[in-house]
């Protein structure tokens, strides 16, 4: 296991009726922030409702950004920098997925930036001072409530980068289970492979003494593949929704990832297929994850895929290369079996793209993934994914 320093600063309110936390919390922090929130979902389910009465019984004041996009965009992040500049924002309060807690980082940091915020999404380095921001969550999928990272988009330019700082780390979040009953079977299981994604790409590397932290990923995929299919069934089950939850969270917030080289793959390689096509990002992460898997498996990797199909899915009979293949195979029907598709052509993806595409998937640290990725390498999972 390799050094490292640990740094999870964000505080979590997590349970039902934790919304009563949000004013008193909220009013140490800022007494004038601005709100951020996507659709009409919060307004539909009463968490708006209540959302504002936490903040008049604190005597804060706000502003409002409504309709940020499930994939965010620039534009709405450079609007919601005008608003807290011409308002005088001190923090930033997003209510709703990973979006719209994206987008209110990239807000609070480039508030404080003297340059255009996109400048601050393809360097993060420029991201070196931010507004408070404050999270309710009402999707589990990105662990945005709990780390620092951002992802913004520019569909001018077909691009699509994540970014991100520990001053963007929420200074708190309130996680109430009940707030996710009302997401539909589809954004459940798009969500639960986004969990399970970030957890693929913590728990594919190569360093081995790094036994706890393999574990760790085991039990969240484990949690994932237990309470998703009850969670698409059942909505309003409560146990489900509660541990899908808090899998979000612990799969991207650092637990399992300290101490070891992790260089993410299908992320990238998503980014691109949302960049050029704007589809939901967990369903094209279930699309490329089992094909990705194909392709890096051989006899220097099968053994992290022997550990994979033994202790996730308690495949113990055959030979190493046999396990690993099983293994592959359970994932893709896993995702099937939540309704999610296996295939670009199901989601009107064709090969138009594809070239440049996996360049700039390649040009983002592919090389040192679990193993080294190069366009072609890229190009050909893409293939592989029609």
């Amino acid at each position: 296991m390799q050094n490292f320093n640990y740094n999870i600063p964000t505080k979590i309110f997590f349970g039902k009726g934790q919304i009563e936390q949000l004013g008193s919390n909220l009013k140490d922090i800022s007494k004038n922030v601005l709100l951020v929130y996507g659709g009409g979902s919060i307004k539909k389910n009463g968490l708006y409702d209540k959302v504002v009465s936490q903040l008049e019984s604190a005597g804060i004041e706000w502003k409002e950004l409504s309709g940020v996009e499930p994939n965010p965009k620039i534009e709405s992040v450079r609007e919601g920098i005008k608003i807290c500049r011409e308002n005088g924002i001190g923090a930033v309060l997003a209510v709703g997925g990973g979006s719209t807690i994206d987008c209110a980082k990239i807000i609070a940091s480039g508030t404080c930036y003297d340059g255009d915020p996109w400048e601050q999404v393809v360097d993060s380095n420029k991201i070196t001072k931010a507004l408070p921001v404050v999270s309710v969550l009402t999707l589990s999928a990105t662990g945005s409530e709990m780390d620092g990272f951002a992802v913004i988009s520019d569909m001018e330019k077909n691009e699509k980068w994540g970014t991100g700082n520990d001053v963007t780390k929420p200074v708190f979040s309130i996680l109430d289970p009940e707030y996710t009953y009302t997401v539909s079977a589809r954004q459940t299981a798009a969500g639960t492979a986004d969990i399970m994604s970030h957890t693929f790409e913590n728990y594919f590397n190569q360093e081995k003494g790094a036994y706890l932290q393999a574990r760790f990923c085991e039990g969240i995929l484990k949690t994932c593949i237990k309470y998703a299919p009850v969670a698409v069934k059942t909505p309003d089950n409560y146990e489900a929704r509660a541990n899908l939850m808090w899998a979000s969270s612990m799969a991207i917030n650092g637990v399992c990832s300290y101490g070891e080289n992790t260089a993410w793959a299908v992320h990238p390689m998503e980014h691109e297929l949302s960049a050029f096509y704007d589809i939901t990002h967990g369903v094209g992460l279930a699309i490329l994850t089992p094909y990705w898997m194909e392709y890096v498996l051989n006899e220097d990797t099968v053994w992290k895929f022997v550990e994979y199909g033994k202790n996730v899915w308690n495949i113990q009979d055959g030979s190493d290369m046999e396990i690993a293949k099983k293994a592959i195979d359970r994932t893709k029907e896993f995702f099937a079996s939540i309704g999610l598709p296996s295939t670009l052509s199901e989601i009107n993806i064709n090969n138009e793209h594809f070239d440049i595409m996996a360049q700039k998937a390649a040009d983002c640290g592919l090389k040192f993934g679990f193993i080294p990725l190069d366009k072609n390498d890229v190009k050909k999972i893409f293939e592989m994914a029609l």
